[in-house]
């Protein structure tokens, strides 16, 4: 069907179920998704903005605390310095007393140990002594029966020679 300026109701018809296609695919292709994501970050910017205010009262409960415990820190410390040193004191007493105690035990073994091993090595050396003597003795017997036989062997070569 045919209207006055060439104009055709199907493809009017046509173009606005195109427009309609076109509209409602943008809508969810584009605009659900965009919308979505703006709504995931207003919500994340909502969480992290609570968390801020969460942590600003947190941290302003905290000085507020610290500013009484500094109040009466003084005090504190004061006693607690007292009692410090009356423990130190005795501690130390204890110490030197079991450090004395120590040192005489360490004393005692390191001589008894000092005079064993003097003793061991007093008797090593005599029996490394013992036994180089017998060394050189047995090295100056077997020279002296070597050079005696020797000689005795060059005298009957000279014999057999001169026969």
């Amino acid at each position: 069907m045919k209207l006055p300026l060439n104009i055709d109701v199907q493809q009017i018809l046509l173009h606005l179920l195109n427009f309609t296609i076109l509209f409602g695919g943008l809508y969810f292709i584009l605009y659900k998704p965009v919308r979505k994501i703006m709504d995931e970050r207003e919500e994340h910017f909502k969480k992290l903005e609570e968390e801020a205010n969460g942590k600003i009262e947190e941290s302003e409960k905290n000085r507020v605390e610290y500013e009484n415990k500094l109040k009466n820190a003084d005090s504190e410390i004061n006693a607690q310095k007292e009692a410090a040193g009356k423990e130190t004191f005795a501690d130390r007493e204890r110490i030197i007393t079991a450090a004395n105690d120590e040192a005489a035990k360490i004393l005692k073994k390191a001589r008894e140990k000092a005079n064993a091993e003097h003793d061991r090595i007093i008797s090593d050396a005599q029996k490394e002594i013992a036994e180089i003597v017998n060394e050189a003795t047995e090295k100056i017997v077997l020279d002296s029966n070597l050079d005696t036989y020797d000689e005795f062997l060059n005298a009957a070569n000279k014999d057999e020679s001169n026969v």
